[in-house]
């Protein structure tokens, strides 16, 4: 490819703003050093023989962005690298529209935003980019805190057990027999003193 070609990509990739043409997932992703990286790039609405281009931006766009060439797919063929690009390490799948970018044993190097990108007459169409991130331990995700919800004090009434004494049957049928008693022994003496007064009378008028 011209040189001429990539300074106009250069300068227009940082204005140009992604292209539904071509759908990149995922949007971003972390990796762990040494694995393997697929990203992935579907070219529905192109031509079956579009050449689809992988560049890489290793650091934020800007003005002075710097945009690596990494490989494309060629219809005949197949991927076709770039100059500086470990072929052992980075290859291109395709699969009907979908292009796949393979990264075998990533570094934190490797980090940056991978775009891929064919080229049209006279317009460049791009994906929105994949973020990808390498680091040597991958962050683990805090476990939500279980809120624990105050118990609700019960109040419990003390039960109210009503204590079994002694019955008061027996205690008041023996008073009533008590009063009975001396009632009888009270009726018996008077009529005995009674029976003795008139006795005494009867003698008293004989004499």
């Amino acid at each position: 490819m011209q040189p001429l070609l990539w300074l106009l990509l250069a300068a227009q990739l940082a204005a140009l703003c992604g292209s539904s043409a071509l759908l990149q997932t995922p949007a971003s992703m972390t990796a762990q050093t040494n694995q393997t990286v697929m990203l992935s790039c579907e070219a529905k609405t192109l031509p079956s023989h579009s050449r689809i281009y992988w560049l890489r931006q290793r650091q934020a766009p800007s003005a002075n962005s710097h945009y690596e060439f990494l490989a494309f797919w060629d219809l005949t063929k197949g991927a076709v690298h770039g100059k500086e690009v470990e072929q052992e390490k980075l290859t291109v799948l395709r699969d009907s529209s979908r292009y796949t970018l393979s990264l075998q044993s990533v570094k934190p190097s490797d980090s940056g935003v991978y775009f891929c990108m064919t080229v049209g007459n006279p317009d460049l169409t791009f994906g929105k980019g994949t973020q990808l991130s390498v680091v040597d331990v991958l962050p683990t995700t805090p476990q939500p805190t279980k809120k624990t919800t105050p118990k609700k004090k019960v109040f419990r009434f003390p039960n109210l057990v009503t204590r079994k004494g002694l019955s008061c049957a027996p205690l008041i049928v023996g008073l009533l027999a008590a009063v009975v008693l001396v009632l009888l022994v009270s009726l018996g003496v008077a009529i005995h003193l009674h029976c003795l007064q008139r006795r005494a009378r009867l003698r008293l008028l004989k004499q």
